[in-house]
């Protein structure tokens, strides 16, 4: 699933390559993309974009006073092109599920696509951002100068769940995943089952530093890359995530993964838990 840093390069390479461009077509490929009716997704064609920006997870392609808002979901990916086929797609069974064509140059656009059976890759098209449910619910966003250690430290205050359950939450913090959280938690040295309100402070602020390093590298890593290569970029980066099985980078210890039924996390023993492996999730706690 694309993640903060991934949306971030994405709307820089965007930023660069639709600013100041006329949509001439959007094409609706398949019928679970599109998310609001009103107004259609044609009012964008004729318009020029007017920037692009980033809100969680979510892609803001502005247009004037419309937003072309594009969640790319678990499965989701833009794949930019400077030659799209001139006659318009059919719909199939195939992963393409957008296409937006730009006038000039002509045959420059790209295409959302999204791999799998389990469609869940939103377009909206808004006059308000806001109007997204997903965007309404956001949290503060991690990279913002008002993101301090006390406004970190508010936000965990009270909190019965799991840090690992907390930092993926939108509505919490804007923009970490799956990925991300794990490799926050590996660079904290905590165990994803520990309670977030259980927390000192010196684990909150060693917390709070692990997520601004952790994101700001991966944005750094991924700043200028085309839209094609991020996805090898974010798999390379990653020290825990994704990497059952392997040497842990720190300290060699064999990174162990805990299975739930649609996802996974991967997390070093000896850097987070004591060097004791972590029990399965259905007991939330260590084994003995």
């Amino acid at each position: 699933m694309p993640e903060l840093p991934e949306v971030e390069a994405l709307a820089g390479f965007l930023g660069e390559s639709l600013v100041g461009r006329t949509v001439e077509r959007v094409l609706p490929v398949a019928v679970s993309v599109l998310k609001t009716y009103d107004p259609p997704v044609t009012a964008l064609e004729g318009r020029e974009f007017t920037a692009v920006g980033r809100r969680g997870k979510f892609l803001d392609l502005a247009a004037g006073d419309l937003h072309m808002m594009v969640h790319l979901a678990r499965a989701g990916w833009l794949q930019w092109k400077e030659n799209l086929p001139a006659v318009p797609p059919r719909p199939g069974k195939g992963p393409l599920a957008l296409r937006l064509r730009l006038a000039e140059p002509e045959g420059a656009g790209f295409d959302l696509t999204e791999a799998g059976t389990q469609k869940r890759l939103a377009v909206y098209v808004v006059r308000d951002p806001a109007d997204v449910p997903g965007v309404a619910r956001l949290g503060p966003d991690p990279l913002a100068d008002g993101f301090t250690l006390g406004a970190f430290a508010d936000l965990l205050g009270g909190e019965r769940r799991q840090i690992k359950g907390v930092l993926r939450d939108q509505s919490v913090i804007a923009g970490i995943g799956n990925a991300y959280s794990d490799e926050i938690l590996h660079a904290a040295r905590m165990s994803p089952f520990k309670l977030a309100a259980s927390l000192d402070e010196d684990e909150t602020a060693r917390l709070y530093a692990a997520v601004g390093t952790t994101l700001r590298e991966a944005v750094e890593r991924s700043r200028g890359l085309a839209a094609g290569k991020l996805k090898a970029e974010k798999k390379s980066g990653l020290r825990v995530h994704g990497r059952k099985g392997e040497p842990c980078p720190v300290c060699g210890d064999t990174i162990r993964e805990v299975s739930f039924s649609d996802s996974a996390l991967q997390y070093c023993p000896t850097c987070q838990t004591g060097g004791k492996p972590l029990a399965d999730r259905r007991l939330s706690r260590l084994i003995k």
